[in-house]
């Protein structure tokens, strides 16, 4: 299925190539006139559930509860989220609330910060965002070589080219690796995973396949997939690949964010079949 999104940065909803977010160099693809509650009520009205919301950064929180206020139920949000503000994300509208970096400290999963997320808001209503970066090497911790034992529990990891979980505006290397085991591990404490494929998302050069062939074979609970989508091919692409459990955010691409791969009105049409 096609899941819509509203990424907000510096109060304006903008497409940015996710590389750069957080970088001297940082590059735009697209910042829209219409605001974040523009977005929700179109949402809303052609029944596009379960997109996320996005805050990249301060001064993103009134442009954000106008569309959850919109959208009431239909939105996910993101973005500076923890255990002492999520549930009030949720009274604003939100139906889920999506975490990444406040569930790690020092590239590491901080479990006692995740057990304290998911007795606040209970794992029904917590969205894991597992978004990753292709890395050469394992990230090494003093001590370690070749073969190194995951800090998580999770196994050993061999070195090798590898999707590592990247956090703080996807700037930062973590140490967990994205694998079945770990969204094995992971789906016990959130019911569903977000995972921006970070190295394409924004180029509109299409989607990384491999990653969405395995997290349809990897992950047992529902699965949103971002990066790179630059046509309507690659949301019947990612539904062949995923399996049927991995759905599509189309974010530069899409014409109502200024692009010219793929229409809108067609997303929504996908959506209707599907169903």
């Amino acid at each position: 299925m096609f899941r819509p999104c509203i990424d907000l940065h510096e109060g304006k909803v903008k497409q940015i190539v996710g590389g750069t977010l957080g970088a001297a160099g940082l590059r735009t693809n697209f910042v829209s006139e219409q605001s974040a509650a523009w977005f929700a009520e179109r949402y809303q009205r052609d029944a596009l559930f379960g997109g996320h919301v996005i805050m990249l950064g301060a001064g993103n929180e009134t442009e954000a509860r106008a569309a959850l206020k919109t959208f009431p139920g239909g939105l996910q949000i993101g973005g500076g989220i923890n255990a002492a503000n999520a549930r009030g994300w949720l009274d604003a509208g939100a139906s889920h609330v999506i975490v990444t970096s406040w569930v790690f400290r020092e590239g590491r999963v901080d479990w006692t910060r995740l057990e304290e997320l998911v007795k606040a808001i209970g794992k029904d209503k917590l969205v894991l965002d597992l978004s990753c970066r292709k890395q050469v090497q394992r990230p090494k911790s003093k001590g370690q070589s070749g073969a190194a034992a995951n800090d998580f529990g999770l196994g050993t990891l061999d070195v090798g080219l590898t999707y590592f979980v990247v956090t703080d505006r996807w700037q930062k290397f973590t140490e967990l690796v994205v694998s079945a085991e770990t969204l094995k591990k992971f789906s016990a404490c959130c019911a569903e995973f977000l995972i921006h494929a970070v190295d394409v998302e924004g180029l509109c050069r299409g989607i990384d396949g491999e990653l969405v062939e395995k997290l349809g074979q990897w992950s047992p609970i529902p699965m949103t997939y971002a990066g790179g989508a630059n046509s309507l091919a690659d949301l019947e692409s990612v539904t062949r690949l995923g399996q049927g459990k991995v759905d599509l955010t189309i974010g530069s691409a899409l014409d109502i964010f200024g692009g010219s791969g793929v229409k809108y009105d067609d997303c929504v049409k996908f959506n209707r079949r599907q169903k």
